[in-house]
C-alpha cells in the first residue's frame, strides 16, 4: 500500500518541505487508550515521539506534536480534518484533508496562517498522519519559520537513502487463516 501526498508539492513539482514521515505505528482497541509513535526526519535531524489519544489518528497526531514540539515551540492547532471516500468498495481510496495553524504561543509572523495538505490511500490512518506531517512541513517551509528545524535539531543522523514513506510490503500478504483457530 502506498499513501500518495496529493497536494504536497510547490509549483514546479518540488516537495513542500524537507520533513518526511519515516515510519509510524499505533495500537488501538476497545476498552484501551490508543497509543501512537512516529519517526520524522528533516535535513540531518531525526525526531521521535509517542503519545496516547482517544483513537489511532488522535494518538498519531499527538505523537507528531510530541516529536516536533521543540521545532515548533508548541503544538500546532488542528483547524480541520476531513476524510472522504474517493470510490466505493473494500479497496477504495480515501482522501484526507488536514489544515493546521501555528502553535498558540507563537509570536509575530509565526503566529499567523493556515496550512493545508491532502493525502490519499486505502489506509485512512496512514493517509491521516501523512497529511498532518505534510501540513506541518508546509508551515515550517514559510520564510519566517526558516531555521526552526536546525535550531531544534538533534543531529541523530537521518538516513540518506530514498526509502518509501510509511509504506508496507504489499508483495507479502499476511496469513490470516489461523487467526480464528483456538
Amino acid at each position: 500500500m502506498t499513501t500518495e501526498i496529493v497536494a504536497a508539492q510547490e509549483p514546479g513539482g518540488a516537495p513542500a518541505s524537507g520533513l518526511r514521515l519515516v515510519r509510524w505505528s499505533c495500537a488501538s482497541g476497545s476498552n484501551v487508550q490508543s497509543r501512537g509513535s512516529v519517526v520524522i526526519e528533516g535535513g540531518d535531524h531525526r525526531w521521535e515521539g509517542s503519545s496516547k489519544g482517544t483513537g489511532p489518528v488522535d494518538a498519531l497526531f499527538r505523537a507528531v506534536d510530541s516529536a516536533l514540539h521543540e521545532v515548533l515551540t508548541g503544538h500546532p492547532r488542528l483547524v480541520s480534518y476531513d476524510v472522504h471516500a474517493v470510490a466505493e468498495g473494500p479497496d477504495a481510496t480515501g482522501r484526507v484533508e488536514v489544515s493546521v495553524a501555528p502553535p498558540g504561543g507563537a509570536a509575530g509572523e509565526r503566529a499567523s496562517g493556515s496550512y493545508q495538505a491532502v493525502a490519499e490511500g486505502v489506509n485512512i490512518i496512514a493517509a491521516s498522519v501523512e497529511a498532518y506531517v505534510e501540513a506541518i512541513a508546509r508551515l515550517l517551509s514559510e520564510e519566517h519559520w526558516q531555521g526552526a528545524t536546525d535550531a531544534a535539531g538533534n543531529d541523530r543522523a537521518a538516513r540518506r537513502d530514498p526509502a518509501p514513506r510509511a509504506d508496507f510490503d504489499s508483495e507479502v500478504a499476511p496469513d490470516t487463516s489461523r487467526w480464528w483457530d483456538s
